[in-house]
């Protein structure tokens, strides 16, 4: 994938600086930011700094990204909701997320942003630390979020989980 990223530069660079550089960005934003999802403009400029933090030379050709949605944006958090079900864990959890999507599409957003997501998980999950379990409940929220979605038939609006 880094390989991708840097495009025609790859073969002015030695492959093993690459492997290691795009293993440290990984690693920080899988650990040190706890994020499981990453955007290729992300990735990009978070090698693109590393890269020149080793004394590369490195130059963007990356088109100015896309203006932001305008609209507004509707906000809920992950970790409020799991704690307002209290011990019904994932039994009142999932209803009462259905519910916040339909309140929050009803004010006709072009984003809804759920945040919490990895508070929220190791709530559900009864767990200290992140596990594999941890993992999965992780991916049934933001399916089950995207089901939500497209249920109401919301194409014009994006979601953001983090």
């Amino acid at each position: 994938m880094s390989v991708e990223v840097i495009g025609e530069a790859v073969d002015q660079i030695d492959h093993e600086v690459i492997r290691h550089a795009a293993a440290a960005v990984l690693h920080y934003f899988k650990v040190e930011r706890k994020q499981t999802i990453v955007t290729i403009a992300e990735f990009t400029a978070a090698l693109e700094e590393v890269l020149r933090g080793l004394g590369l030379i490195v130059t963007s050709t990356e088109q100015k990204p896309a203006p932001a949605l305008a609209g507004p944006v509707a906000q809920a958090s992950l970790d409020d909701l799991a704690a307002e079900t209290g011990d019904g864990g994932e039994l009142l959890f999932f209803p009462r997320l259905r519910e916040e999507m339909r309140q929050q599409l009803s004010q006709s957003p072009r984003l809804v942003r759920f945040n919490g997501l990895h508070d929220c998980v190791k709530r559900l999950v009864g767990a200290r630390r992140w596990c594999g379990r941890c993992r999965a409940m992780s991916d049934q929220i933001v399916g089950y979020l995207r089901q939500c979605l497209d249920e109401n038939h919301r194409a014009d609006c994006a979601l953001v989980v983090s």
